[in-house]
């Protein structure tokens, strides 16, 4: 089942669904459609982790100086 909405927004960013609608023979209803599901599970996901990380953190649950050392070690490895 499908409900329809109405929203506004730029008319070059419908001329963009417009002209990827037509290089990829899906309809502009698709790709709008999948770029709401990709937001919708990116930005869900990213939620969960913050309350997760706070939930942590209010219990206490921090990272050891060891395990910050191997981390900052990790990344300016990769850094250079």
């Amino acid at each position: 089942m499908s409900t329809q909405i109405s929203i506004r927004t730029s008319e070059e960013l419908i001329l963009k669904f417009n002209e990827l609608a037509k290089k990829t023979a899906r309809s502009r209803a698709f790709l709008i459609n999948q770029a709401m599901e990709e937001y919708i599970a990116r930005e869900a996901w990213q939620v969960a982790e913050i309350r997760k990380a706070l939930q942590e953190a209010d219990a206490g649950d921090f990272a050891t100086d060891e395990e910050l050392t191997a981390i900052d070690a990790k990344w300016s490895y990769r850094a250079g």
